[in-house]
């Protein structure tokens, strides 16, 4: 009897870490490891890092290339990127949250390219750090406040930092800045922010962001937007900080309409789709 009440202890403190969060199913030791993967690309773009420089990478950030198992577990609280990484072991993949024909074929899951055999294929990274300093992340929550990395201090160079929002369907979100200073260039390739109104950065661009000019509010057209942040080799600034709430869908005549440019800083240079409260 003695034996049997404590297995049934066990499992149920088993059992309680588990649960449907934001309509995904995890266990809280899912989302400790999810909170320390993070993708890496190089600072001249996709697909440019041998084995051996992803794992650099990762360590000089004192982390490690992730494993299979961890980058899975960040899929699993929504962690969708697609773009092909090196983990740990010389594999590569990339995780898939929403199913499209243009990403991961049309799957879910960890697309597998499996154990590379030459380790100078050129991919981007996925490392683990769940001390690293803040830079992206994958929120739930129906309200947020995100920094640039350090901020209110000056943030470094050369980051590459993603933010992926996740709401409930039906939802939509509405992103303010609250503070904006970065580098400023008259074509805005040097420091800057990118909004898309997808799951990644590859559907849905919005625009570009730089300069020191509070870009306008911004509601998605769905339940999920991406963000990210990059900055180069030279000059920092102050950074910035941006606000999210969750939204219930609006009517159609408050939607977003198309437009032919986006604000960057004060300048308009980029085309795309953005809509205002």
């Amino acid at each position: 009897m003695i034996i049997l009440i404590y297995l049934f202890v066990l499992l149920w403190e088993e059992a309680h870490g588990w649960g449907f969060k934001n309509g995904i199913f995890h266990n809280s030791i899912w989302l400790e490891q999810a909170a320390g993967v993070y993708h890496r690309e190089a600072r001249s773009g996709k697909y440019k890092l041998t084995y051996a420089e992803a794992k650099a990478v990762c360590e000089y950030e004192g982390g490690q290339l992730a494993t299979y198992k961890q980058l899975e577990a960040a899929r699993k609280i929504g962690f969708h990127v697609c773009a092909a990484g090196w983990m740990a072991k010389g594999r590569v993949g990339y995780p898939i949250v929403k199913p499209g024909p243009n990403c991961g074929f049309g799957k879910t899951g960890i697309i597998d390219y499996g154990v590379r055999l030459n380790r100078s294929e050129r991919w981007d990274a996925y490392c683990y750090n769940p001390h690293a300093k803040e830079c992206g992340g994958v929120f739930t929550e129906s309200k947020r406040i995100f920094k640039s990395p350090g901020f209110p201090n000056e943030y470094d160079d050369n980051q590459v930092c993603y933010w992926h929002i996740r709401l409930k369907y039906g939802q939509r979100i509405h992103l303010s800045f609250l503070d904006f200073d970065l580098e400023d260039d008259p074509a805005c390739l040097a420091d800057y922010v990118e909004i898309y109104d997808s799951y990644d950065d590859v559907h849905g661009f919005v625009g570009r962001y730089c300069g020191d000019e509070l870009p306008e509010d911004i509601i998605s057209t769905g339940n999920v937007m991406t963000l990210k942040f990059l900055s180069d080799a030279s000059v920092t600034a102050g950074g910035f900080q941006i606000k999210y709430v969750a939204v219930d869908p609006l009517s159609k005549s408050s939607q977003g309409k198309n437009t032919s440019t986006i604000s960057t800083g004060n300048k308009n240079l980029l085309a795309g789709r953005f809509s205002h409260l």
